[in-house]
């Protein structure tokens, strides 16, 4: 692959090629993750959680998406159960997180060794890194459940879950990422298409089915 000739000074100062791509697609990704909030209506955990477990998901990899659902839908069942059983000590915030994050933890460790016995290879040999970045998305989800309730925070959960899919596609994408490293000013437009998204005044896609019986009788 030929690196535009700014991708290869980086190369040369020491910078792996695989952070330099991961850098430039988290624009790119944050983009998207603004126009399913603007344009779609998806609301999802705010910005940075769709997009830092769409770079979780990636470092999953050679089965990134399964594995990655799959613990991330173990974490978001064993937060929801955490916390029912929980509610009736009325503990304060803090320390009912930490324990949430810490059967989350051992939840997640008992599924590591499952997926050992069975020879699941991929899933026990799994990196920390992700794991802890999933693994956090409890705090995020047990503070939406006790903000808007449970409900509400499941759906935010799966919203979040549905755009970071779409996130690691895109990120995956041999053809972008080689057009990244060919012509890495594109990301630039990121900043247009931002301000577009900041303008934006017509009705979200969501709203249209929303509303369409109104729109029906117009």
């Amino acid at each position: 692959m030929t690196y535009h000739p700014l991708i290869a000074f980086f190369a040369e100062q020491g910078v792996p090629i695989q952070t330099v791509t991961l850098l430039l697609m988290l624009p790119i990704v944050a983009t998207l993750v603004a126009f399913f909030r603007q344009v779609v209506g998806i609301k999802a955990f705010g910005i940075y959680t769709p997009s830092i477990i769409t770079f979780a998901l990636l470092a999953f990899d050679p089965n990134g998406l399964k594995y990655g659902i799959a613990i991330f839908v173990s974490v978001i069942l064993v937060g929801m159960v955490t916390r029912l059983a929980l509610k009736r000590f009325r503990l304060l915030y803090l320390p009912r997180v930490a324990i949430t994050l810490s059967i989350i933890s051992l939840a997640i460790l008992i599924i590591l060794v499952i997926g050992g016995i069975y020879n699941r290879t991929g899933l026990a040999a799994i990196s920390i890194f992700p794991l802890l970045i999933m693994i956090t998305l409890a705090e995020k989800f047990v503070a939406t459940q006790i903000e808007k309730g449970s409900r509400v925070a499941f759906l935010l959960a799966i919203e979040t879950l549905l755009i970071s899919i779409v996130g690691y596609f895109l990120v995956s994408w041999d053809a972008l990422t080689a057009l990244l490293l060919s012509y890495p000013w594109i990301v630039l437009l990121t900043f247009l298409i931002n301000f577009s998204l900041g303008k934006w005044t017509g009705l979200r896609v969501t709203e249209y089915f929303r509303f369409r019986k109104i729109f029906r009788s117009l």
